[in-house]
């Protein structure tokens, strides 16, 4: 077999597989489990032994419908995928809060899930997983209605997802932490906000944006400053429609 006729390792480039028996798990019971588990326990409690005893099955029995852990992580992913909607726009002057929504609604669904962060960018062929690819589907469609070519609805795109996933998997991965100290954020915060205010206080300009931001609401100051820099994309992008 030559390089180019071997098939890169993905549970969406092999066929399926067959049985003529019924396993007493299917594929779905699998990877439903595998989310609770990663909600619940994080990515490093995530392995064949572990999931099948959950199921109260023998780690063979996953096998059968995953040939590994990264197949399984290729499958939960695109499980959590299909909470996303791309909301209809009848209106292209309305493209914009469409956006909004969608990216939101990305944010919200990694931070339900906030192992999820760390494994997108090096999940093998993920992409290729129907729930993604009916989501971007749909924001192409929602951008060319919008004006935009498909080259710049894909270039877009791309630019609103990176900033999501950015600004999002570095919150994601704040609010685990902080979830494992046991405060809460506003506990959080007034124990920290002391030792930020003495070490911004060599620089002026650190000085000026994070002194007052101890009198503000941690989560409302998360979202905001999101939606502003989400703003300042989709105002970069408004010109190539």
């Amino acid at each position: 077999m030559t390089a180019d006729d071997q098939q890169i390792s993905s549970v969406w480039t092999r066929p399926p597989r067959t049985r003529r028996d019924q396993p007493a798990l299917s594929r779905e019971q699998i990877v439903a489990e595998a989310v609770r588990l990663l909600d619940a326990e994080g990515l490093h409690a995530l392995s064949m032994r572990r999931l099948g005893a959950r199921l109260g099955a023998g780690a063979t029995s996953l096998y059968r419908h995953v040939a590994n852990k990264d197949e399984l992580i290729e499958l939960v992913l695109d499980e959590i995928y299909g909470e996303l909607r791309v909301p209809p726009v009848t209106d292209p002057a309305a493209w914009r809060e469409a956006v909004i929504d969608t990216a939101g609604g990305i944010r919200a669904m990694l931070l339900r899930h906030p192992w999820a962060g760390s494994v997108i960018g090096g999940a093998g062929l993920a992409y290729l997983g129907p729930n993604l690819m009916r989501i971007t589907d749909d924001m192409l469609a929602l951008l060319e209605s919008a004006g935009f070519g498909l080259e710049a609805a894909d270039s877009a795109l791309s630019t609103v997802v990176a900033y999501v996933m950015g600004m999002t998997s570095a919150e994601a991965a704040w609010l685990t932490k902080l979830a494992g100290s046991g405060l809460t954020q506003d506990e959080w915060a007034e124990r920290a906000w002391p030792a930020v205010r003495r070490a911004v206080e060599p620089y002026p300009r650190l000085r000026r944006l994070y002194a007052p931001d101890g009198d503000k609401d941690p989560q409302r100051t998360r979202e905001e400053d999101f939606t502003r820099g989400l703003n300042h994309i989709l105002d970069g992008l408004e010109p190539r429609r």
